[in-house]
């Protein structure tokens, strides 16, 4: 259940391992994001049990995670029985999305134009944008139900927002930045903090499941940008050439406005519980306003490590206070963090030799922010170690 809900190996191994030494019980688990392979055995190995379980990768479900630690909790402290523990595991499997449908639609929308702000997109932009992120959901409910859309979510989801960006273009508002309007619409689906979870199983020497994740998502990314990439070729031989007019950007202001809506837009996202919003907001405020702040006396690398080094120890202090997984404050602050459009926009910049944004050296920045990020944390965890293996 907690690999379902998108937890990293090493953190759900040593949770398994808590609960095999609560219950008294010689074991070992190995997990990867497809598969997790459990050995119980007796003192003396006279019986030995070996099970694998080949799996889905996880999707975050903060609600879920937060629920079933909770029951773990529960079952640790000696208030609830195996048996009571395992009806209340299918409970929280089947149980739908507290936010709904249709709150969870105008989230895409949300966070798609406030990511957009983010990157300096002028009012109408914005605007169009949010438009297209409600149609990336659209194709996210259909894949829930498809097993076929489900296998190329990322390639047409950014294939239709390209031909809708071009369109818009031709017959509304031409002189608009359609790439980045491609890329915010399908922010939710860049796997950059995927890729910052395999680097940290590959710094806890996980080697296995964090060459699987970084590799899935590499490949997600490449799926992504196929479609973005052919969306907008057809849409330019459809509705014609686009001829990018920069339009005024907001005020410097308005990129807090858009961290806190982006944040608040993340929560029906996850899966948020109402309780842990504050807690979520101010992860996101605290991890964006001390990297811009350190920014300004230091490299912008160093900032993100000290943005991440402070996000950590707020996770950590959370943990503590609310006795619940840091994972859920602290995947908002590192969605603000983790530079996934930085990604999409060096892979832009690679096959096409053209930039929609202005970004230098944008290949190495990547590199150089994955890493700051991943020892920013690992800090943060010697600094203010947390009890709990979430």
């Amino acid at each position: 259940m907690l690999h379902k809900y998108g937890t990293p190996a090493f953190r759900l191994e040593a949770y398994l391992l808590e609960v095999a030494s609560y219950l008294g019980v010689h074991a070992s688990f190995i997990a990867t994001p497809t598969s997790i392979t459990f050995v119980i055995w007796s003192d003396k190995h006279e019986d030995e049990y070996n099970h694998a379980a080949r799996l889905q990768p996880g999707d975050l479900d903060m609600s879920a995670l937060s629920l079933t630690d909770e029951l773990a909790n529960e079952l640790l402290s000696g208030k609830v029985s195996l048996s009571d523990a395992d009806m209340r595991l299918d409970k929280i499997n089947e149980m739908p999305s507290p936010y709904g449908k249709v709150i969870t639609g105008f989230a895409f929308a949300l966070a798609t134009g406030s990511f957009s702000m983010l990157m300096g997109a002028s009012v109408p932009e914005i605007l169009w944008t949010g438009l297209l992120g409600f149609v990336s959901y659209l194709w996210v409910l259909w894949a829930q139900k498809s097993k076929r859309v489900n296998l190329m979510l990322e390639p047409v989801t950014s294939f239709m927002a390209g031909i809708l960006a071009c369109a818009i273009s031709r017959y509304f508002d031409p002189g608009i930045n359609i790439p980045l309007m491609v890329l915010s619409s399908v922010i939710i689906l860049v796997p950059g903090l995927a890729l910052t979870m395999g680097l940290a199983e590959l710094s806890s020497r996980n080697l296995v499941s964090g060459t699987a994740r970084i590799m899935d998502a590499i490949m997600q990314l490449f799926k992504l940008y196929f479609g973005a990439f052919l969306g907008v070729a057809v849409g330019f031989s459809i509705f014609g050439q686009n001829q990018f007019e920069p339009a005024a950007s907001l005020p410097y202001w308005a990129t807090w406005l858009a961290v806190g809506l982006l944040c608040f837009a993340l929560v029906p996202i996850f899966r948020t519980r109402i309780k842990h919003i504050p807690w979520a907001l101010m992860s996101a405020f605290i991890a964006y306003g001390v990297t811009v702040y350190s920014s300004i006396y230091m490299d912008q690398t160093f900032g993100t490590f000290i943005g991440a080094f402070a996000l950590g120890v707020f996770a950590n202090v959370f943990t503590r206070i609310a006795n619940q997984p840091s994972t859920i404050v602290a995947m908002h602050g590192l969605i603000v963090l983790v530079p996934g459009s930085k990604t999409y926009i060096g892979l832009n910049s690679f096959i096409s030799g053209q930039d929609f944004v202005q970004a230098d050296h944008v290949g190495q920045e990547v590199f150089l922010i994955f890493m700051s990020l991943v020892a920013g944390l690992i800090f943060a965890n010697v600094v203010m170690p947390t009890k709990k293996a979430l």
